[in-house]
Order: structure tokens, then C-alpha cells, then sequence
């Protein structure tokens, strides 16, 4: 007798539908043999499944068994096929045919007991059940909100592989779960904070506006205690919220991550705030081991990420940054296999200006020596600054500024702003595939929406010569002064505009200079 059974595994941030065929071949030592190119995990699925199937009350087959995993040339992972490969062998054992299997899609690890553990890439894997045609999806009671936020198929969740195998006999009826996607935006929590926790620090304010309406990247240089870290923290609160594409692309990566809570956070639909040790390894940053994973540029994909102590990070961690804040995307090579995963993220950094944190602070003598403040900031290459649109110099709060009772401008109002540029930016890029934002406009893009006059271009080409700038920081400053005439707003980009964006990148002429 055979039995064949659906289900689908993850590689990178899709999924694939894998196939599983359970034969019995009468004759031999009773024994199971799992083939399909299957990892330690699905190997070992032979005994917690045979266990969960006695412990149920079913019969396993007495005979020798085959389980086919295809297709045989891609590598199976991680502990999910527990329950379609038991389903498959309560099927042989009992002599009885699953109904219609082909219409279902069955996922969930196994406990010794029966019952149904979750697992991770739950919303991918309904994704790829609904392109391949399945009707009904079986998951995890504990994943069924998860994978409920796919149209079009229907989930049900089941605890235990008894209650699996009953609801597909018949024996037990279940109702579908259902979810709700405008409802899930609307219960996510508001941010606890705010920027009119921000007192003073105008110009810092206005900097980080013109960054997120633009995508941009920022560097914040000050004195411990400044608000450098504070103001990070607070930049997500003005980022416009997420359109349901952007929403589905976070929640598929922190699902294949294990970062989402079934009972709770269901589905990510506030921005993404990831903020790394700098302990952190380069796999752990851009992502990687043995088998391709996402890392933490890939989880604040939509969103921030944030690296304070900046100079603190392994040189060759932050060098790895490159190619996501040049492309967008990482690629990761590895023997199992080359995967792409999506990081477009707003680059927070923080530092200090020198090892002991008060080089050039009027109220604070720097105890550190020339060398050690050079070595301090060797640490961040040149290459990697060019790839952050604005620096920043975040000065000390004055007393006066700390102490008022009145607050500063709080992120309704600004995020606001943002909104009315990002809107300008969307009409602009309408007819483009990959370009959200003015900071991901390509050389193509620039010389058709970045067109100065003359007195812009003489305070450009001036500006570049003075404080030796490179083509790519040339094309920076165009980007984020075409963000600064969004914000006027103005058609095209005017000398004051470029003059303010020119401001925000001499700080690395001036302190590595």
C-alpha cells in the first residue's frame, strides 16, 4: 500500500512543497528508512513518530517502510514533517486511505505524547500550499493565526496528531480559523514612546525627519549621555506605517526566524527595531552558518537598524554592511546552497567621538591621546561612510532645554511630514519595481529627478572639491537634497536644499579629514 501525503519546507524566505510518499513492502525486518536527503532532525523523526502514533492509539506498520521525501535533490530540514510523515503511517498501519489528500498541506513537529508542537515558517509554507493549489492547511494550533493571514485557503489547528487523524476521518469536526488582516494592523500596540520625550536638539530633529522621508542612512557622532541612543529608539514612531506587501515580507522572515508569538504577535505590522550587540558575529549580523538563515539586517527588513557604539564593532562585521546598503538584499553562499534574503532598512549608528567620549566637548576635558582617537576612528572605514547619507553631531543638552516643562514636537506632527514626502516619492517611483524611496534611487533615476540649475551645480561642484567627496557621496548628496525639496515641497531641487544636504555630510571630512 502507498500513502502520499503533502507538505512544504522553507529555503531563505520561500517555500517549496515537498511531497511525501509512505510505502509498505510486505516480507523483511520490520524497520522505517527515510530517503529524500534528509537532515539529523528528519532522521530522527522515525522514533518520536512511531512513538507519538502507539502513545495516540494507532497501529504503525509491521513491515519494512519507505518514506520518500521529494524531490530527492533538495535537503530536508528541521523537525515539521513529523506530523504528515505520521499521518502517512497511521494510514498504512490502520488500511485506511487519508480523504483527499491532495487538497491538504499538513505541517508540525511531534512530542513523544501525540501532542502538536509549532514551528517556524509557517506563513511561507501556507504562501506556497495556496500557489500549489492546496485548498486546506493542517498546522500547529499554536501557528494557525500565523498562517490564517493567507486568503483564499482554509486552516485549521490541531493540538494533537489524535486530532489530526480524527478530523480527517471524520470522527471530529473543526472549524477553520479566520483572521482578520485589517484588524491585526489595528491591535498592534502603540509605541511606548515618543519624540516629545526629545528636549532641545533641533537641528538633530530636523536631520532625522529628512532621513526617514527619504530612506536615508544616518550617523549620530556626540558625548555619552546626549541623546544619541534616545533619538534612535524614537525614529521608528515617525516612519509611516506598513502597507500589508511590506507587512507579509517582515512576517515572513521573523517566522522563519521563530520570532513570532502565535497567542499574541501573530503578524508584524509596526516597524521592524532590531539593535545588535556589538558582540554580534558577522553570520549573526548578515546571516548565514551552515545553513543559510536570515541575520539581523534581514529582521529589520522595513525598518531600523540600529548599531549603537559603532567604533565597538569587529571591523570586519561592519564591513559585511556594503552590499545590503548598496542592493538592498544579501547574498549568501554557502555548500547547502546560495540564498537571498531582502534587507532595505534605515541605518542607525551611534559613537562617540573619541575613546573616552569628550573630544571636542567645551564642557569636558578629552583624556584621550592623538593616536588613540585616530585608531578609535580608523575603526569605520571610509567606504562604509559613504554609504551613510548624514552625519550628525549631537550636542550635550544645555540645562535650560533639559529642564522645560514643555515638551518638543511629539511624532504625530512629523510623521505627518513624512507621510506628504513619502506620498510624493510613491507618485514618483510609481512605474518602478524596486525603488520606494529617494534612497534607492538608481544613477538612471538621479539624472532624470535630481536636475540642478546652475547656481546649484557651481555650490556642488564647489562643495566637492573642498572637501574631497567621492562619486558616491555625489550621488548621496543628490538623494537627500531631492528629499529636502520633497519636504518644502518644490519641484525642483533648489541651492538651499543642496547647501542643507552638503551640511549633513561634511562630518566626515571634518573629523577624519
Amino acid at each position: 500500500m502507498l500513502a502520499r501525503v503533502y507538505s512544504a519546507a522553507v529555503c531563505g524566505v520561500e517555500a517549496y512543497e515537498v511531497e511525501i510518499e509512505v510505502n509498505g513492502a510486505p516480507g523483511g525486518e520490520p524497520r522505517i528508512v527515510i530517503v529524500g536527503l534528509p537532515d539529523a532532525a528528519v532522521k530522527e523523526s522515525r522514533d518520536r513518530v512511531t512513538t507519538a502514533i502507539n502513545n495516540s492509539g494507532y497501529r504503525s506498520p509491521k513491515c519494512r517502510t519507505t518514506i520518500n521525501l521529494a524531490p530527492a535533490d533538495v535537503k530536508k530540514e528541521g523537525p515539521s514533517f513529523d506530523l504528515p510523515i505520521a499521518l502517512g503511517l497511521i494510514a498504512l498501519g490502520e488500511e485506511r486511505a487519508l480523504n483527499a489528500p491532495e487538497r491538504w498541506c499538513f505541517v508540525g513537529e511531534l512530542a513523544l505524547t501525540g501532542a502538536v508542537r509549532p514551528v517556524k515558517g509557517v506563513l511561507p509554507i501556507a504562501l506556497e500550499a495556496r500557489r500549489s493549489g492546496r485548498s486546506r492547511v493542517i498546522v500547529p494550533s499554536a501557528n494557525a493565526r500565523e498562517a490564517a493571514m493567507v486568503e483564499g485557503i482554509e486552516v485549521y489547528g490541531v493540538r494533537s496528531l489524535q486530532e489530526a487523524y480524527e478530523f480527517l476521518t471524520g470522527a471530529l469536526v473543526l472549524a477553520p480559523v479566520h483572521e482578520n488582516l485589517a484588524r491585526c494592523f489595528q491591535e498592534q500596540p502603540q509605541y511606548e514612546s515618543d519624540f516629545g520625550d526629545v528636549r532641545g536638539q533641533h537641528q538633530v530633529r530636523r536631520a532625522v525627519e529628512v532621513a526617514v522621508s527619504g530612506g536615508h542612512n544616518l550617523l549620530l557622532l556626540g558625548p555619552p549621555g546626549s541623546g544619541k541612543s534616545m533619538i534612535a529608539k524614537r525614529i521608528p514612531t515617525i516612519i509611516p506605517p506598513m502597507s500589508l506587501e511590506e507587512a507579509i515580507e517582515s512576517t515572513k522572515i521573523h517566522s522563519i526566524c521563530g520570532l513570532l508569538d502565535g497567542a499574541e504577535h501573530a503578524f508584524v505590522a509596526t516597524r521592524p527595531f532590531r539593535a545588535p550587540h556589538h558582540t554580534i558575529s558577522d553570520a549573526g549580523l548578515l546571516g548565514g552558518t551552515m545553513n543559510p538563515s536570515p541575520g539581523e539586517v534581514s529582521m529589520a527588513h522595513n525598518g531600523v537598524l540600529f548599531l549603537d557604539e559603532l567604533p565597538e564593532f569587529r571591523r570586519s562585521t561592519l564591513e559585511v554592511l556594503r552590499q545590503p546598503l548598496e542592493d538592498g538584499r544579501v547574498t549568501i553562499t554557502r555548500a547547502a546552497g546560495t540564498m537571498t534574503f531582502p534587507a532595505e532598512f534605515i541605518l542607525v549608528a551611534a559613537m562617540n567621538p573619541c575613546p573616552c567620549g569628550y573630544f571636542g566637548d567645551p564642557r569636558h576635558t578629552c583624556r584621550c591621546t592623538g593616536p588613540q582617537v585616530a585608531r578609535y576612528r580608523d575603526k569605520i572605514s571610509g567606504p562604509l561612510l559613504d554609504r551613510i547619507d548624514l552625519h550628525l553631531e549631537v550636542p550635550a543638552v544645555p540645562f535650560r532645554e533639559m529642564a522645560s516643562a514643555s515638551p518638543g514636537e511629539s511624532s504625530g506632527p512629523i510623521r505627518a511630514r513624512v507621510e506628504a514626502a513619502r506620498a510624493v516619492q510613491s507618485t514618483r517611483f510609481s512605474q518602478e519595481r524596486r525603488v520606494r524611496c529617494n534612497a534607492r534611487m538608481t544613477s538612471r533615476l538621479l539624472r532624470r529627478h535630481c536636475v540642478l540649475d546652475s547656481a546649484a551645480e557651481n555650490l556642488l561642484e564647489a562643495a566637492m572639491h573642498r572637501l574631497r567627496l567621492s562619486a558616491r557621496a555625489y550621488d548621496r548628496i543628490l538623494k537627500v537634497a531631492r528629499t529636502i525639496a520633497d519636504l518644502a515641497p518644490a519641484e525642483r531641487i533648489a541651492a538651499e536644499h543642496l547647501a542643507e544636504a552638503i551640511q549633513y555630510r561634511s562630518l566626515d571630512r571634518k573629523v577624519w579629514g
